[in-house]
């Protein structure tokens, strides 16, 4: 299954074990560039071993449907960018999920505002979601914007939510719910 934006030439597909090698070539390229976004990584992470795992464990967590990762692709040239995760996933009464993503160093060309835009709908047309929630560093403007572009919503500030680099870090939270209507248009 893909998801395609045409006129921003990408398409969504789930990640998959021949995406290996594309998955670590992407890390390395941002690795420097991300290092202040995310948890403090061990050197083996950026190895095709890790990556292969990491991979299988995503696969896993889709057949449980308790997750989807999806590699954002540019479409002429097939070329992995970046990409995009529903994960902790609650059915139930609850219905909703995180939302994450990545884009190359490529950033600025509304290619990471369209993938979401993409994952908005599969998450609750094809997934029956409720809500769809995200946070950011209190400080990373860009993820925030990109969230607001697409109609989530602050909603206040989680203390201590995620180990960035091995310290706790605020989120500022988002939300956007289905029966909220701009992501419709």
């Amino acid at each position: 299954m893909s998801l395609y934006n045409t006129p921003q030439g990408i398409f969504l597909r789930l990640i998959g074990l021949k995406d290996s090698e594309s998955l670590l070539a992407l890390r390395m390229r941002n690795r420097e560039s991300c290092a202040p976004y995310e948890p403090l990584y061990e050197d083996s992470f950026f190895t095709l071993e890790k990556q292969q795992d990491y991979i299988r464990q995503k696969l896993l967590q889709t057949e449980e449907d308790r997750g989807y990762m999806f590699g954002i692709f540019l479409l002429k040239e097939e070329r992995l960018i970046g990409y995009i995760s529903i994960s902790n996933l609650v059915r139930g009464a609850g219905q909703f999920a995180d939302i994450g993503y990545m884009i190359d160093q490529l950033q600025g060309s509304g290619h990471m505002t369209a993938a979401l835009k993409l994952i908005i709908q599969y998450a609750f047309r094809a997934l029956s979601l409720h809500r769809l929630q995200a946070g950011t560093l209190l400080h990373n403007v860009r993820s925030q914007r990109v969230l607001e572009k697409c109609g989530f919503q602050p909603e206040g500030i989680a203390r201590k939510l995620v180990q960035i680099q091995g310290t706790w870090q605020d989120h500022q939270m988002f939300a956007l719910l289905a029966e909220d209507d701009v992501w419709q248009t």
